[in-house]
């Protein structure tokens, strides 16, 4: 008897009518209120956001200032 593979896909897991893959998506589709990310998921997206926003931060710091508008000397049309 051969092992039944990990996986840590949902659908697999899901017993709708069938239990196919197509029909689980359809019922993800008509049901958004009981579909939810893993916590896994929603943590690691959270934790790579901060590490995007560290980096942007940290980037804008290093950069040089340049002054986006310089004091122009003001000019009339008369």
């Amino acid at each position: 008897m051969t092992r039944k593979k990990k996986t840590r896909s949902i659908a697999d897991k899901v017993t709708i009518r069938t239990g196919r893959r197509k029909d689980y998506k359809q019922w993800r589709h008509e049901n958004p209120d009981e579909v939810t990310s893993s916590r896994r998921y929603t943590e690691k997206k959270r934790q790579q956001r901060k590490l995007q926003a560290a980096r942007k931060q940290a980037r804008q710091e290093a950069g040089q200032p340049i002054a986006i508008h310089p004091d122009k000397p003001e000019h009339k049309d008369d």
